[in-house]
């Protein structure tokens, strides 16, 4: 049943939270204790919906995964090559990361495995991974459009392959190296865009032989050495960025709001909303920088700012791709125009994020127009939206979460149609929105 929620227009934003742990890592910290030797410990993963479904996957092919009292989760894995044939098809749920990646994990292993999802993950393309894959020897039963329900054939030994990345894309990159584990040779990926580089920092820790490298053109190499034994590890989790978003626009647009969010990883990779954030007058500090499990971490103290308009250069789509809906927001208040194009990859989100939250920022009375890779954005100069509409989330968690966001700046408040799917990545939003004084 649709959990419906009204966020109304705050007070001013006060406190200091923590977010829960980086889902990208989170998945990758888990898949690779799968395939290591021994027990991982992992501090801080992120019990979501979707970080539990690859939980759940990794136990189907043989890994041993149990959560402490202490709240730490302890795996013991079967080593790379060791996955065994699942009982039963491996649901997904909402988790597009998952099913990508795990993809990867069993092209190189000899079994078959089937995956399923709920209705928006099965309207959600896999060419883009499945075509890579086909070319280390997988074999792929698809759904028409080259969706899901899909069963893969893995092949052992999988042939490595050099595959160039046409789109940027951190899970196609991350499902051609997991392949590449259990192959014998090396496998190398080329990205012309730097994309989150969590699998890789992740690979290296784990022991794997990994090398990155610049190429003439500034392509970013990377070849990985297959037939990798990996040492298990003791594994931090970050703060996640991509969470810590909402938080840090709320705090920008709702006047006279100054908070603290604590633990937030600050991977170069993942930080372009930051770095545009601040380019638009937000007060955005770091407190305490370091480096927590190989990923750099720091505490943000984020205080209201009048924001200007901005056009954003399509070269930071990548380290923001996830972030763009809740900055569409913070545009809607901004002073003037902001151009925010390049972002052909919002359309195979969850949902259209484009025409979603175009059709929703109409609605509150934000003035927009809809281009084929963006939008363009006449911003408020930071009077509240008149609000007063109900959203269709369209079953995406970040669509939900920017809305809420934009109720707390609107005059009749925002009705969010359905706020379940925000348990995939955020279960605590709503609670830590209101620990800070939010209604």
């Amino acid at each position: 049943m649709a959990r419906k929620r009204t966020f109304h227009a705050a007070q001013a934003l006060r406190g200091t939270v923590r977010v829960p742990g980086d889902k990208s890592i989170s998945h990758r910290a888990l898949m690779l204790s799968a395939l290591a030797v021994g027990e991982s410990q992992i501090e801080g993963l992120l019990e979501g919906e979707d970080v539990l479904a690859t939980a759940a996957a990794m136990r189907a092919m043989g890994a041993e995964i149990t959560r402490g009292e202490d709240d730490v989760w302890r795996v013991h894995g079967v080593g790379v090559g060791g996955l065994i044939q699942p009982g039963a098809a491996l649901d997904m749920g909402n988790s597009g990361t998952s099913t990508r990646l795990l993809m990867g994990l069993v092209a190189s292993h000899a079994i078959t495995a089937t995956f399923t999802g709920d209705a928006s993950l099965s309207k959600r393309p896999m060419a883009r991974v499945t075509a890579p894959l086909s070319l280390m020897g997988a074999k792929f039963t698809c759904s028409p459009g080259g969706r899901l329900p899909l069963k893969v054939e893995g092949a052992c030994p999988a042939v490595p392959i050099e595959y160039r990345l046409p789109v940027a894309s951190a899970q196609v990159k991350s499902a051609v190296l997991l392949a590449g584990l259990n192959t014998p040779g090396i496998t190398r990926v080329i990205e012309p865009q730097a994309t989150r580089d969590h699998s890789e920092r992740m690979l290296a820790g784990f022991g794997a032989r990994l090398e990155v490298e610049t190429g003439a053109d500034g392509a970013r190499i990377i070849s990985l050495h297959g037939e990798a034994e990996l040492q298990p590890q003791q594994i931090i989790v970050p703060g996640d960025p991509s969470s810590a978003a909402f938080l840090i626009v709320a705090a920008l647009l709702v006047p006279g709001s100054c908070i603290t969010i604590e633990n937030v990883g600050m991977n170069a990779t993942r930080t372009g909303l930051i770095a545009v954030l601040r380019a638009m007058g937000g007060q955005i500090e770091e407190l305490n920088p370091r480096i927590v499990g190989g990923e750099p971490v720091a505490d943000l103290r984020v205080c209201a700012s009048a924001l200007s308009g901005i056009e954003t250069d399509p070269a930071i789509v990548p380290s923001m791709v996830d972030e763009f809906p809740i900055l569409f927001v913070a545009a809607a208040l901004a002073q003037g125009r902001s151009i925010l194009r390049g972002l052909e990859e919002l359309r195979v989100k969850e949902s259209d994020r484009i025409s979603v939250m175009a059709q929703g920022l109409r609605s509150i009375g934000a003035h927009i127009d809809e281009v084929e890779d963006g939008l363009i954005i006449y911003g408020t100069g930071g009077e509240l939206l008149p609000g007063g509409a109900t959203i269709e989330t369209h079953l995406d968690h970040r669509i939900a979460m920017s809305f809420a966001v934009a109720g707390l700046v609107s005059k009749k408040g925002v009705t969010i149609d359905d706020m379940r799917p925000v348990q995939t990545s955020f279960p605590v939003f709503e609670g830590l929105l209101t620990q800070l004084g939010a209604q």
